[in-house]
């Protein structure tokens, strides 16, 4: 259930715009149940807080999709990869129910970065993917996500998109008064158990804020055949018929804050913890226990009467442990402490022209310690400077941006190797160099008060991590032992991406298709070798391509009794290794989805079926999956109490089908939740 509490003076944007799509065949799924607030109620654009010059999501060029309010509240699920998978373009690489990461056109791991309040998350989820990412969406007050390219603002990690997490646990306008929300919510596939709460208070000047979540979930419950797992003689057996093993997961955390806020800015700190004790799902045995302490520091100042009208300052520290405990025993502990700062500074209009220029420095310092060890301790410090400009001239909006970043990679080498012998597993101490340059220029042209053409291009570079470059050693989680490569250059991509978009009163269409072009694709690519009785994979460059297209829309088709929308969405990627002419791994199918919304009075229901197709066009040694059809509705009803109760119901997976995505590494053994209805109850005053 959920509660969400709201009050003061404060206004809370509480609105999901989906927005910007691209596929190559359908289109996407939209905002339902705001309607139910009031019947009157327009959705306005929503303003992209990662975006320097606070543009709204239907005045940028690059596609956004913001997820926020009631609809965030009922769509959340266990992960932010969950959460968010199923909207165009984004998959995830399920590895369970309690570690998922967001994949963004086909692009996983360090080519996603995920921020929170607009810094980097810092945690180690990029490193493997039974690592889960240390941000939990009970307390997320809006979602952002940036599909494509974007680099230049926010660091080179960003080749396939930026997930921006925002929390407000740094209040940054007046509050004069209290104003708070909380939910709660029991049921689904994992009998979920989870609660949350928030609460700010202030007098106009000082605002203080505080959050508390806690979640329980027991062995996901799984279609009665679902788990298949494929043995030497290349056989099918089931086992586990009915649950999903060593799924069960609790987690809690909370966070305080507090800021000083003025007439033109505000300054504040907070400081947060999460703790995360998980079941690994491909380990029977081994259990993940993840903490994560958090101090963020926040200030800007605005309407400045000088040539720099804008400051902001943005610092995050971050203290990461992850242990992977076998019956009881900790094996391999991952440390990872890092601090990310970023100062931006806007300028005051030159003529039409106004834009940001910006400094943003990372420092981190990982270690892994066990046997179970593949990376060895590393430090990794990025200096980059950016600037982005924008030039709108009379219906044409021009944007142009371009960023260089200096990154050093440091390995203190060691370890011992299989023979116990003095030769070190990853070798002497050595350190590494690069300088990634990226270049972006777009155009957002409106036709006319209802249709509009937008256009991107860029040029985008990424250096190489520690894993890529120092690896050497047995990766459980993916079943490979890694071997890096340290003689690896930066990443080079060149891309374009079109969007046409259409809104007339309350419908709205966009579709889009994008193309980006690698020099030297890097990934882990199978010798045929086996090491240690697992296939040897190695870390190569290859020249590759991502092509596909999304689509999203809305369409009102009745207005009287209660209002009903239909929406439609869809996705495509394809994705190549162009010296061999073969499919790259783990790339999510064709999705075709539509879906009614009906909203009157206090009620608001919802219906969603989405299609994935086969998919067949799969990697050397990749297993093919199978197609499916994902039934899920809502149903809500706002109860007229003082705290604005709302109670809802959520259907997940009706026709109880035996999903496999195809984007997860644990494809073959892990499916998706079964036939589930998760209950809900959230307020707000």
């Amino acid at each position: 259930m959920l509660f969400i509490f709201k009050g003061g003076t404060m206004k809370t944007k509480q609105s999901l715009i989906s927005f910007v799509g691209l596929i190559a065949m359908q289109a996407t799924s939209f905002n339902p149940a705001q309607a139910a607030e009031s019947t009157s109620i327009k959705a306005p654009s929503v303003p992209i807080t990662g975006n320097p010059l606070g543009a709204g999501s239907d005045q940028l060029v690059v596609p956004v999709y913001v997820l926020s309010g009631r609809e965030l509240s009922i769509t959340r699920e266990s992960t932010i990869g969950e959460t968010l998978t199923g909207t165009p373009g984004v998959s995830s690489s399920y590895f369970g129910p309690n570690a998922s990461r967001p994949i963004i056109r086909g692009m996983d791991g360090d080519r996603v970065r995920i921020m929170q309040n607009g810094v980097g998350a810092l945690d180690a989820s990029s490193l493997s993917p039974d690592h889960a990412v240390a941000i939990d969406p009970l307390i997320a007050e809006q979602i952002e996500v940036i599909r494509g390219p974007a680099t230049v603002l926010y660091g080179a990690g960003a080749i396939g998109g930026v997930v921006n997490v925002i929390d407000h646990r740094i209040p940054k306008e007046p509050l004069n008064g209290v104003m708070g929300r909380g939910e709660t919510r029991f049921g689904g596939a994992d009998n979920e158990r989870s609660g949350a709460a928030v609460i700010d208070v202030g007098n106009g000047t000082f605002a203080i804020h505080a959050d508390v979540y806690t979640r329980k979930t027991d062995d996901l419950s799984i279609p009665s055949s679902a788990q298949n797992k494929l043995i030497g003689s290349g056989r099918a057996e089931h086992v586990n018929k009915g649950k999903l093993a060593n799924s069960a997961a609790k987690s809690d955390g909370g966070a305080f804050g507090a800021s000083l806020t003025f007439d033109k800015g505000h300054v504040g700190v907070s400081y947060s913890e999460s703790n995360n004790f998980y079941g690994t799902v491909a380990e029977p045995s081994v259990k993940v226990h993840m903490k994560s302490k958090r101090w963020d520091f926040s200030s800007e100042a605005h309407h400045l009467e000088s040539f720099i009208e804008r400051v902001k300052f943005r610092m995050a520290f971050t203290d990461y442990k992850h242990q992977e405990i076998d019956d009881g025993t900790i094996g391999t502990t991952f440390l990872n402490k890092g601090v990310e700062s970023t100062l931006e500074a806007g300028h005051a209009k030159i003529g039409n022209l106004s834009g940001v220029i910006g400094l943003q420095t990372q420092n981190t310092r990982f270690s892994a310690l066990g046997d179970e060890a593949f990376v060895p301790s590393t430090r990794t410090s990025s200096q980059g400077v950016y600037l982005y400009e924008e030039l709108p001239i009379d219906r044409l909006k021009l944007s142009v941006g371009g960023r260089i970043d200096k990154t050093t990679v440091k390995s203190a080498g060691g370890g011992a190797d299989d023979q116990n012998t003095l030769l070190p597993k990853f070798g002497d101490a050595t350190s590494k160099q690069f300088t990634p340059k990226n270049l972006s220029a777009g155009a957002l042209f409106s036709i006319d008060e209802h249709w509009g053409i937008a256009t991107n291009i860029t040029h985008t570079e990424r250096a190489p991590t520690q894993n890529e470059l120092f690896s050497n050693g047995a990766h459980v989680a993916t079943n490979q032992y890694e071997v890096g490569n340290k003689n690896l250059a930066v990443e080079k991509a060149n891309g374009i991406d079109a969007q046409i978009r259409w809104k007339s009163q309350k419908h709205s269409f966009n579709i889009s298709a994008f193309y980006t072009k690698f020099d030297n694709f890097i990934n882990v690519y199978n010798t045929g070798i086996i090491n240690e009785g697992l296939k040897e994979a190695n870390t190569i460059g290859v020249p590759a391509t991502f092509t596909g297209m999304e689509a999203q829309g809305k369409f009102r088709i009745y207005e009287g009794i209660g209002d009903l929308d239909l929406n439609v969405r869809g996705d495509y990627v394809r994705a190549t290794n162009e010296i061999t002419d073969t499919p790259l791994s783990r790339i999510a199918p064709m999705r075709i989805g539509t879906g009614l919304d009906y909203q009157f009075a206090g009620f608001a229901s919802k219906v969603d079926v989405l299609h994935g197709f086969k998919q067949d066009r799969v990697a050397t040694n990749e297993l093919a999956t199978d197609g499916y059809t994902l039934v899920n509705a809502t149903i809500s009803y706002r109860l007229k109490t003082a705290l604005h109760l709302e109670a809802f119901a959520k259907a997940r997976n009706l026709l109880d089908e035996d999903i496999r995505d195809h984007s997860s590494f644990l494809k073959e053994i892990a499916p998706m939740g079964g036939r589930s209805v998760l209950f809900g109850l959230r307020g707000e005053f």
